[in-house]
């Protein structure tokens, strides 16, 4: 069967692989790529925790060129490629098991829906995959830990841009500030 990610027809299959476009933290997620894409659409997104791939596809639909996904769990990143041929996007996600280390190189946007910890644990390498002026959406963020991710990023040198909070979870945009 399929679910279908709001706002848009993005096919995906039922699977244990977090991310079918439902929970508060995607959708909140979405919506932040939504925001981020009419100003200027990024030729390149970096999607960490990628899951089943709902947020790189979601991007690579609205106009992105090229999104790198990466998880640590390989059975997620099975999922995600199945969800890339579903929607015919499989020659624009390139999919690799790791987190943020295992890349090189800068994104214009970066999209974390992971958890709190694994946020801040992250952070100085999360940072340095975003490009000059770049922006960066995190999520997977329970209420009451908020300030805590958002000024880590901040000592950074990320700017915070705004959080929204939705059932009790936030995404929280940055900008870098060099």
């Amino acid at each position: 069967s399929e679910v279908v990610a709001p706002p848009y027809a993005l096919r995906l299959t039922d699977s244990t692989a977090f991310g079918t476009g439902h929970h508060p933290t995607t959708a909140l997620c979405i919506e932040a790529i939504e925001e981020a894409l009419p100003i200027v659409v990024p030729e390149s997104i970096l999607d960490v925790g990628t899951g089943s791939g709902v947020l790189a596809l979601t991007a690579l639909m609205k106009g992105v060129s090229r999104a790198v996904g990466l998880d640590i769990d390989a059975d997620a990143l099975k999922i995600a490629a199945d969800h890339a041929r579903l929607n015919n996007l499989e020659d624009r996600l390139q999919l690799v098991l790791g987190g943020p280390d295992v890349v090189s190189g800068a994104w214009p946007l970066v999209v974390a829906n992971v958890l709190a910890a694994p946020l801040i644990e992250m952070a100085p390498v999360l940072v340095r995959r975003v490009r000059s002026r770049g922006r960066l959406i995190l999520s997977g963020i329970p209420w009451s830990l908020e300030s805590e991710v958002r000024q880590t990023y901040q000592r950074l040198g990320m700017r915070h841009i705004r959080s929204e909070t939705r059932a009790g979870w936030t995404v929280l945009l940055a900008q870098a500030t060099w």
